[in-house]
């Protein structure tokens, strides 16, 4: 089998050399920019894919012609995947090629039958991936970085290698000029947005209310509402100038910039969905919050509040439990066991309650089994699952769109790595919307759920 080709390049800062891409369609960046051993170690340019699928309102377009295939959007993927058999090359950054993108909250549509949202306001595509044969990879905790290109989709050995190699070269002479070109770009000066809101404080807590009455009623435990938030980009501030504000602001080991031509997506996700490496599945739900404080004592005083809180560790447990039973549908019997339970992690503008779950898929399953089973993440849908859903699509005015879907890759050699999106804007044209919400219980306080939403909005807000 061909091995694709690696060049190891000078290690250096990733983000000023996206630079380079930033208004090409389809150029994504998967931005490590808070570095962490275990979950922001790495970071990916990826751009100029050989293939790309949008689908939305079950009209697909492959390599953006109208096509009819397989309706359920996850079988195709692994259909196509499944066309470019590759292995996984050691000591190297996990993607080394494949398919990557944006997967909205609103697929469940072709996975489960729920009612739809009254209306769809942003208009975001329900799933918008790239196929990738050239990845530009860093390595933050070994300090080195490499360009791996494949040769996809040449299927003959000859023309994949001279493919490879031609790639290779071009990706070379553009990260060339953009080392150049980044000495000389001059630091922007920061700019504010002025949002506002699609409900009242009085509405949301109404709503609050209604989840409440589900819950008393015995239909739900748990449901995660939101409300969302628009603001007009500031004059001759490109989404780029605002996604690097974005990452000094809130830094996040999930962070990521997606360019599709009409939208833009700009991301600063703490929270990991699903990653699959060597059959090994984890995923890290975040479900309990509290506001950070410039006052060490109270700050500290947050965090063990959060620690201690019965409430905060009773959703957090719930969506663990969940976990664990989406994750047994594919993993090997037994597999699945509970690494961290409501771990304090601090972000810039919060504290989270983090869980860790860990799990081994079986070999008869592919990472794409694993996604379709576990979509959308539980820990922003609530508990029982389907139910809850069914709870957030009667009470949200609109569509979710990308918001609480995944942004991520899954690889030729079957590995994957998906965040959970949250603290993400989305643009289209001059127009920003971003959503914030949290979990209600029996025992939450409206008011308090309000002000919870504002302190995750505070990370895109400031």
């Amino acid at each position: 089998m061909f091995n694709p080709l690696v060049r190891e390049i000078s290690y250096c800062n990733p983000l000023p050399l996206f630079e380079c891409f930033q208004h090409q369609k389809w150029a994504l960046f998967l931005d490590s920019a808070l570095v962490h051993e275990h979950y922001g170690r790495y970071s990916y340019i990826a751009v100029q894919p050989f293939k790309t699928i949008e689908l939305k309102d079950n009209r697909l377009e492959i390599d953006s012609i109208p096509t009819h295939q397989e309706p359920n959007p996850f079988v195709l993927l692994k259909q196509l995947l499944t066309g470019f058999p590759q292995d996984s090359i050691a000591g190297l950054p996990p993607f080394q090629g494949g398919a990557a993108g944006a997967f909205s909250y609103d697929l469940y549509q072709y996975l489960e039958e729920i009612p739809p949202h009254a209306t769809d306001f942003t208009q975001f595509p329900d799933l918008a991936v790239g196929f990738y044969d050239v990845v530009m990879s860093w390595d933050h905790q070994l300090k080195k970085a490499w360009i791996i290109s494949t040769g996809w989709p040449n299927l003959e050995e000859e023309g994949r290698l001279l493919r490879a190699k031609q790639r290779m070269e071009a990706m070379l002479h553009t990260l060339d000029a953009g080392v150049k070109k980044a000495a000389t770009t001059p630091l922007l000066a920061s700019a504010k947005v002025r949002v506002s809101s699609n409900f009242t404080q009085e509405a949301y807590e109404h709503m609050v209310e209604h989840v409440r009455d589900s819950i008393a009623a015995g239909d739900i435990f748990q449901a995660n509402v939101s409300q969302c938030f628009k603001a007009e980009l500031p004059q001759n501030l490109e989404p780029f100038s605002l996604y690097k504000q974005l990452r000094i602001q809130n830094p996040a080991p999930f962070a990521a910039f997606f360019n599709l031509e009409k939208f833009q997506v700009l991301s600063a996700s703490p929270e990991r969905f699903l990653q699959v490496r060597n059959n090994q599945v984890e995923t890290r739900p975040i479900k309990g919050t509290r506001p950070r404080s410039k006052d060490a004592k109270q700050d500290a005083c947050y965090a063990q509040e959060l620690q201690n809180s019965a409430k905060d560790r009773a959703e957090n447990t719930m969506i663990v439990d969940l976990m664990r039973n989406d994750l047994s549908k594919v993993c090997q019997d037994h597999s699945v066991k509970v690494r961290k339970l409501c771990g304090i992690e601090s972000y810039a503008t919060v504290h989270h309650l983090v869980s860790v779950v860990l799990g081994e898929l079986k070999k008869t399953n592919h990472a794409l089994d694993l996604l379709a089973e576990a979509f959308p993440g539980g820990s922003i849908t609530g508990a029982p699952k389907i139910q809850s859903m069914h709870c957030i699509a009667s009470l949200e005015p609109s569509k979710r769109g990308l918001y609480c879907g995944s942004l991520g890759y899954i690889g030729f050699d079957g590995t994957m790595d998906t965040s959970i999106v949250i603290r993400t804007y989305i643009i289209k044209g001059s127009t920003i919307t971003f959503q914030a919400g949290g979990a209600v219980v029996l025992d939450s306080v409206p008011t308090e759920e309000y002000q919870e939403s504002l302190s995750k909005a505070k990370a895109l807000s400031d």
